[in-house]
C-alpha cells in the first residue's frame, strides 16, 4: 500500500514534533511534509516556488493560528479550488471556540480536532485520526498536482 502524504500545517515546533512522533508508533505507512505558516501551505499544495516538486497532499492537518495567510484563509483556498477541494482537510488546533469550529465547517473542513492539552490524550487524539482518516477511510487517488503552464 502507497504511503499517505500528509501536510501538516504548525507553526508550533513543539506540536510538530508530538504529530510527528504519535504518527511515527502508527501502523499505517505514511509520509509526514510539515509548513510553518499558511503561504508556504499553499506553496506545498500547488507546487510554487520551493515546493515545485512537491508531493500530492493526500490529507492537510491545519491548524487555524498560523503568521501570514490564516488557517481559515488556506482552508478556504482549497475548498473554493477545483482541483483542490478532493483534499481533505482536518483542523488540527487550540481553539475549542464554538465560531471557529462553525466557520471551519462551514468552509467545508472534512474534521475539526480540538488539540488536547494533556499528552496522553494528544497521542490519543492523534491515533484516533490515523485509525479514521488512514485506516478506515478511502482517500481519492486524483492527483491534485498542478501542471506547469
Amino acid at each position: 500500500m502507497k504511503p499517505v502524504n500528509i501536510l501538516l500545517v504548525e507553526d508550533s515546533l513543539d506540536d510538530v514534533i508530538l504529530v510527528r512522533a504519535a504518527l511515527k508508533k502508527g501502523r499505517v505507512a505514511n509520509e509526514l511534509f510539515v509548513v510553518h505558516d499558511g503561504d508556504a501551505a499553499m506553496d506545498f499544495i500547488l507546487n510554487r516556488g520551493a515546493y515545485a516538486d512537491s508531493p500530492r497532499a493526500d490529507l492537510v492537518l491545519l491548524d487555524l493560528n498560523l503568521p501570514g495567510k490564516t488557517g481559515q484563509e488556506v482552508l478556504k483556498e482549497i475548498k473554493t479550488t477545483p482541483l483542490l477541494r478532493s483534499i481533505p482537510v482536518i483542523v488540527l488546533t487550540t481553539s475549542t471556540e464554538e465560531r471557529d469550529i462553525l466557520r471551519a465547517y462551514e468552509e467545508q473542513a472534512n474534521a475539526y480536532i480540538a488539540k488536547p492539552l494533556d499528552l496522553d490524550e494528544f497521542f490519543n487524539a492523534i491515533r484516533m485520526f490515523e485509525d479514521f482518516w488512514l485506516t478506515l477511510v478511502r482517500l481519492p487517488a486524483v492527483d491534485t498536482r498542478l501542471t506547469p503552464a
